[in-house]
Parts: structure tokens; C-alpha cells; sequence
């Protein structure tokens, strides 16, 4: 193994290599987090590789992954990793190809499955895997899985896999919804954090002089000037969030509001769209903002001041997460002086003050999300799952798997994000594919 690696050109091992590989080899359950291009798959490959017999011609090691994409890069590198041991076969299991070979695969034996959840239930379903002797488990950008709906998939594949096994957890963020998939499937697990999710280093915070008649058309000055894919606007009212998102929309850029008194229905609807990167701005106040766990926040406008110093740092650390640099404006009007303040005491750093002559509009003067929803009239009635719907925009849609992010199935309705050239472009075809054998109907969400 050292040989393989030296070969390959590892010669050092990187932070998260360094914390979670010596639990891997020992055999210990462990939850950590790390970001895609972290090194991860060789922390945990080279873990199951070094546990694998061999001789004995069983799934010994399976590796779940939210996307095909993923999957095939996994296994390519599991694959090096492995190579200096005679006849260990890696197999991968993936929606958007056909059963057929995959199960006549099966027959043959394997090693080491990397698959997605919706297919791989498929196999179970079907009676052609068996993962009773599989002793190592491993989810990989786990929280990627869940808000792509396949917490019940994984749910009912890890039921599938013996009680006594090994479990390694990978996920870029950690938030209740993954530590309510880990807490049933892991004993006493190792947790590794290599770096803070909140590092307010990693934050630029910028302080802009407003008056209440410019707050708004700053935003949407500082909004044409950055042009941000993904932006969250803390208002401290109802009233406010509601005027702001009106003037944006105004101005050309996507955005919608979100306070405690909207129906479910449409606040969930609203999220989902902010989370799919299918709306660019979403204007909140911190009440309805409370819990929101949303990835890739790339800046955080605090159009009214934060009236407690703790809200203020609460809200600018959702953004600046991982190794990602993140930007938060303030926005000052003589009437918050005080306020701010208070944060630069509470920080202990001075304020940078910025000048809004500087916000100068950069390329169009329209402000437009990456991706669209897409509304498909079918979910858990019709017993459909994310791996159905990725199936078949791969497959009959035509659709390359970068192309689709979150998917998520409701009781009656599922609702997946497409990037928005492709879903354009591609509606007519999108529409008329088969979900489970059967044209469903389907909608952009907000046309």
C-alpha cells in the first residue's frame, strides 16, 4: 500500500487524511467533516482497502454518494488505490444506466459497491444485491444526500447492512437533519472537525452610511455591483422584508420574501427555491431565517442593523463557511450609529467603512439565479424516490447529472432543481420523460 501510494504521487497527508485515517484503520465508527477536493476519498478508501480480504468474493465494503458523477469518481480512485492488490473488484451501482448489466455484474461477485441511494434500493428491491456480509459503511457528503430526499433510501440500505459493521460518516456541514441520519447507525463514533464552520476570519464585513430613503436601492446597488448567486437580506420586519423584495424584483433581480406569517405551503415553497439556487435573493427576518441551514451562501446584507450583537454575528457566519471566503454589508443609518457601535466593541475591531459611490453596476442590469424548480405532479403516493426522478432526467430527459441539484419528494408532489440554460432549452423533452413508466405532468416553479 505504501508503495502504490508513494506511486501515486501521495507523499503527504492532508489535515483531514491526518485526523481520520488512523480511526478508519482501527476500525472505529466516525463522523467527519470535509468538503469535496479535501482528500477525503482516500481517508476513507484507504481504510476499507486495508480491511478487505480478498480471497473472499463478498460486498465487504460499500461507499454510498449523492450523484453518478460522484460515484464514478469515487470508485476510480478506490480502483488506484487498490491496484497493488490482485483481483479486488470495486463495482458501481448508479441510476441513469440500464439494471440489466449492473445485475448481471452482481452475479459475479464484488468487493466494494460505490452507488446512489435510489438504486441501490432499487437492487434491494429486486432481490439482486445482498448486504448481509457487508463491514464497512460509508456515506459520503452526507448532508448532500438529504437535502437531494434520500434520507429514507439510505435509511432502509443501512437496515439492509449487518448491526456489527463499521461506519464512516463525510459531510461538509453538519447540521440536526445529519445528526438525526447518524445517531441510530454509528457506536461511539470518532467526530473530526479539521476546520470551524464559523470562522469570522473568513469573513470581509463591509459598513455602508445609508439614509431610510436609500437603504433599499443600496441593496440593490451592492446586489449589481458583487452579483452574488446566493444572497440572504435580514430585514428586522415583515413590512420591510416585503418591500424590499417588491423594489428588487423591480429592478431585475430575483428575489422573495420570507416572515413568519406566510402559509407552510409557501414558505416551504420559498425555501426550496432559495436552497435550489433558484431564486438569487431572499430577504428574511431572523425569526423566519431561524434554523435555515442553507450551503454556498455566498453574501449576508444586513439591510437594518442587528439590535443585539449576537444576532449581528449569527448573521453574517452563515455565510464564509469551509474554505470559501464570505462577504456581509451592514447597512447604516444615522439613526443605528449605536448599534454598530456596539458590534465593533463586541468584535473588538473597527468598523470598515465603505463608500456606496463605490457599488458600480458590473455586467447586466439584471440579477438572475443559476437554476430553475421544476414541480413534477408525483411523490410518495405514487412511491416515487429521488433516485426516480434522477433516473429518468438522465436517462429519457437527456440531462447530464451536474445539470440536476436538490431533489425533494413531498407527499403528492416532488420538486427538483435543473440548471436553468438546460431546463429552458430542454422543457419539452423534460416533460414528456417517464418517471416509473409513467409521463407525469410538470411545472417551473414561480412561471
Amino acid at each position: 500500500m505504501l508503495a502504490n501510494l508513494k506511486s501515486l504521487g501521495y507523499a503527504q497527508m492532508t489535515p483531514i487524511q491526518a485526523s481520520s485515517l488512523p480511526a478508519a484503520l482501527d476500525g472505529r465508527d466516525l463522523i467527519a467533516q470535509a468538503k469535496t477536493g479535501s482528500g477525503k476519498t482516500a481517508a476513507f478508501g484507504i481504510g476499507v482497502i486495508e480491511r478487505i480480504n480478498p480471497r473472499w468474493f463478498a460486498i465487504q465494503g460499500l461507499v454510498l454518494c449523492p450523484t453518478r458523477e460522484l460515484a464514478e469518481q469515487v470508485a476510480r480512485e478506490l480502483r488506484r488505490l487498490a491496484r497493488h492488490i490482485d483481483n479486488i473488484k470495486v463495482l458501481t451501482l448508479c441510476g441513469g444506466t440500464p439494471m440489466g448489466p449492473q445485475i448481471g455484474s452482481l452475479e459475479h461477485g464484488a468487493h466494494i459497491i460505490v452507488g446512489t441511494p435510489g438504486r441501490l434500493r432499487d437492487h434491494l428491491g429486486r432481490g439482486s444485491i445482498d448486504l448481509s456480509t457487508v463491514a464497512h459503511l460509508v456515506l459520503d457528503e452526507a448532508d448532500r444526500m438529504v437535502d437531494m430526499g434520500f434520507f429514507d433510501d439510505i435509511a432502509g440500505i443501512i437496515s439492509a447492512c449487518p448491526r456489527k459493521r463499521q461506519t464512516l460518516l463525510f459531510s461538509a456541514t453538519y447540521p440536526d437533519n445529519i445528526r438525526k441520519l447518524a445517531s441510530p447507525f454509528l457506536r461511539q463514533p470518532l467526530e473530526v472537525k479539521v476546520e470551524s464552520l464559523h470562522d469570522t476570519g473568513k469573513i470581509l464585513q463591509q459598513f455602508y452610511k445609508v439614509t431610510a430613503e436609500t437603504r433599499n436601492d443600496t441593496v440593490a446597488r451592492a446586489l449589481l455591483h458583487f452579483r452574488p448567486t446566493s444572497t440572504l437580506a435580514f430585514c428586522n420586519t415583515r413590512v420591510h422584508c416585503r418591500e424590499l423584495a417588491d423594489a428588487l424584483r423591480a429592478q431585475g433581480i430575483e428575489a422573495l420574501a420570507l416572515y413568519g406569517e406566510l402559509e407552510q405551503r409557501e414558505r416551504d415553497e420559498i425555501l426550496l427555491r432559495f436552497a435550489s439556487k433558484s431564486v438569487s435573493v431572499l430577504v428574511a427576518t431572523d425569526l423566519a431565517a431561524r434554523g435555515l441551514d442553507i450551503r454556498e451562501l455566498d453574501m449576508v446584507i444586513n439591510v437594518d442593523v442587528a439590535r443585539d450583537t449576537e444576532v449581528h454575528i449569527h448573521r453574517i457566519g452563515r455565510t464564509g463557511r469551509g474554505d470559501e471566503q464570505g462577504l456581509a454589508l451592514t447597512l447604516c443609518a444615522p439613526a443605528d450609529q449605536r448599534w454598530v457601535e456596539l458590534i465593533a466593541a463586541y468584535q473588538q475591531a473597527p468598523i470598515a467603512w465603505h463608500d456606496v459611490a463605490s457599488l458600480q453596476q458590473q455586467g447586466a442590469g439584471r440579477l438572475i439565479a443559476p437554476m430553475v424548480t421544476i414541480c413534477i405532479a408525483a411523490g410518495r403516493k405514487e412511491k416515487i424516490r429521488p433516485g426516480d426522478i434522477l433516473g429518468a432526467l438522465t436517462g429519457d430527459g437527456g440531462l447530464d447529472g451536474q445539470d440536476i441539484g436538490k431533489i425533494q419528494i413531498a407527499e403528492f408532489v416532488s420538486y427538483v432543481a435543473i440548471r436553468r440554460a438546460v431546463a429552458e432549452r430542454s422543457f419539452t423533452r423534460l416533460a414528456n420523460c417517464k418517471i416509473k413508466g409513467k409521463v407525469c405532468k410538470m411545472r417551473i416553479v414561480g412561471d
